[in-house]
């Protein structure tokens, strides 16, 4: 698993659970299909799908310190997790990474790569796979973004619409290619399936979709769903299947951590709005005119994220209602486990040959893709049947 912003919290927090997994030192609790079976036989048995265990992780990060380092920064860990897994968290350094400060501009660092131009950036993440898979000897690979948010480049630019703009794009330094779609291009371009976990605009624009399609590789994304529209996801449904009117919406969000820093610049909040504000008027079928989604910076938190709704409800005889929720989730502990689990399950839709927009993994994202544009489902019951449907489906073979 290649991992751009490998020294970010949600990385840093994978890559010690895998580790603690492998030393005994936890459990599989909060990781989805740990315990699925199919037929009852193991799914990693039945299905090919790669396990814990044999996940090798590197990557990339503006921030060269060792994971260790990182980790001890980012305070996901408590003090036995942080020794336990320290030793190999050390043995971790991020490779240097293609970033452009114009598109993210409060997470910066030292660590970049030298290679200014699109198509120069798109030379070096590719050398960096073809070195990670060649050293490592690895049987399959795929790319997670997990870096910070950036502000999107404006969808209709004309080099992201074609491969043949794209190509040019990357040849002119056309800088509506982000440097999400640099490792999104890399990735396909060497056969690697790709997810994106963050609300930036990367693989699902028409070229990389196009792109993704005719080299048969699978992607996915965007926008890990996590804490708060993953409560949206489950309550929406439960109020329609009630007849009960959503009137209004009030969520907030407050956060300490990188990605709550990323978001301080208000370009890349509107990137992040974009996907939670989707949601709701999807899963209800009409337009919540009262739903405001606020995400705020509050440094003392840190990675202890609290989300916060207010949800006013009209039902039978006119009678309002009203229901509270306050989520004090941990942002990375819920967000991590869901990357490796998309690595395992991106793997296996590529050993079995199933490449373009992998619409059965849905269930993870608040902007799930859809190869032709089309809404597409956010209930999180509905989702999750697609999904181990197709898990369940035809054995698999590298």
């Amino acid at each position: 698993m290649a991992v751009v912003g490998l020294g970010g919290a949600v990385a840093t927090t994978a890559v010690a659970g895998l580790e603690l997994l492998r030393i005994g030192g936890s459990d599989t609790s909060g990781l989805p299909l740990a315990g699925m079976e199919v037929d009852g036989v193991p799914v990693t048995e039945a299905t090919g799908m790669a396990g814990y265990a044999d996940l090798v992780v590197g990557g990339w990060d503006l921030d060269g310190s060792d994971l260790r380092k990182a980790a001890d920064q980012h305070g996901v860990l408590d003090h036995r997790q942080l020794e336990q897994a320290g030793p190999y968290l050390s043995s971790i350094t991020p490779w240097a990474a293609a970033g452009d400060a114009d598109f993210c501009r409060n997470v910066t660092g030292g660590n970049v790569v030298l290679a200014e131009t699109r198509r120069a950036q798109v030379d070096a993440v590719r050398a960096d796979l073809r070195r990670f898979r060649e050293e490592e000897r690895l049987d399959g690979l795929v790319l997670v973004n997990l870096a910070s948010t950036e502000r999107w480049p404006d969808p209709a630019a004309p080099a992201l619409q074609t491969v043949e703009a794209f190509e040019a794009g990357l040849d002119a330094d056309d800088r509506s290619i982000t440097p999400s779609m640099v490792y999104a291009y890399a990735a396909i371009a060497e056969g690697v399936g790709y997810v994106n976990f963050t609300p930036s605009l990367a693989a699902d624009v028409p070229a990389l979709v196009a792109f993704a399609e005719s080299c048969g590789v699978p992607v996915a994304g965007k926008d890990g769903k996590t804490g708060q529209t993953m409560m949206k996801t489950v309550l929406a449904p439960a109020f329609r299947s009630r007849s009960l009117t959503v009137e209004g919406w009030y969520s907030t969000n407050i956060l300490g951590n990188r990605d709550g820093l990323a978001l301080e610049d208000p370009d890349s909040l509107e990137s992040k709005l974009q996907t939670k504000g989707s949601v709701l008027d999807s899963i209800l079928g009409y337009p919540v005119e009262d739903h405001v989604v606020r995400i705020d910076y509050y440094r003392p938190r840190g990675d202890q994220k609290e989300a916060w709704d207010a949800i006013d409800l009209v039902g039978f005889l006119g009678q309002r209602m009203q229901v509270k929720v306050d989520f004090q989730c941990r942002d990375s502990i819920l967000a991590a486990p869901l990357a490796i689990e998309l690595a395992r399950l991106t793997d296996l839709a590529q050993q079995r040959g199933q490449g373009g927009v992998q619409t059965q993994f849905g269930w993870f994202f608040k902007a799930p893709m859809s190869p032709d544009g089309s809404t597409p489902e956010h209930a999180l019951h509905r989702q999750e049947r697609v999904l181990l449907d197709w898990v369940a489906g035809a054995p698999a073979g590298r």
